[in-house]
């Protein structure tokens, strides 16, 4: 993932949030928002000649270096490629390049009501850890004013 995918990562990211299944955050970050956010290592872009199909990207959990292995990952798919493999060949490939560097522990908080999100990582091998009850409070979309679940998933590397 390179600055020239920024606008086709932000829109796969804004079309993810107007589901209201996807992420607490009303709106995506700016480019320098997301890039400062996510590792350099461990992103990646499915593209169909220039346009990007969906992205994959980890964050640390933790600045505190027992947790240096440990990292969450997000991975959206747009609209037009939903259903066609985009979301697995992603994870798919984050997970190599986790496991090739050095990285032992990938987690995820997914909605309850993101049944697609849940289906992709049980079949990628990730295990749920719980259920964090009313975890906060979504602003948008078809749940917004309710106190929302995040299933916490992970696959140990």
């Amino acid at each position: 993932m390179r600055e020239e995918h920024a606008p086709g990562v932000l829109d796969a990211y804004a079309a993810g949030i107007a589901t209201g299944v996807a992420t607490f955050q009303a709106q995506p970050p700016t480019w320098q928002e997301f890039d400062a956010g996510h590792l350099a290592d461990h992103r990646y872009v499915a593209l169909d000649g220039d346009d990007v199909l969906g992205w994959v990207a980890v964050s640390p959990v933790s600045g505190r270096c027992v947790y240096a292995g440990v990292v969450e990952h997000s991975v959206y798919v747009a609209p037009a490629a939903r259903g066609r493999g985009v979301g697995r060949l992603l994870l798919d490939r984050l997970l190599d390049s986790a496991r090739d560097g050095g990285l032992w522990t990938v987690q995820a908080g997914v909605f309850p009501q993101n049944a697609a999100s849940l289906a992709l990582h049980a079949a990628a091998g990730f295990r749920t850890v719980g259920t964090r009850e009313r975890l906060g409070l979504m602003t948008h979309g078809p749940h917004a004013g309710r106190w929302l679940d995040v299933v916490l998933l992970e696959k140990r590397l």
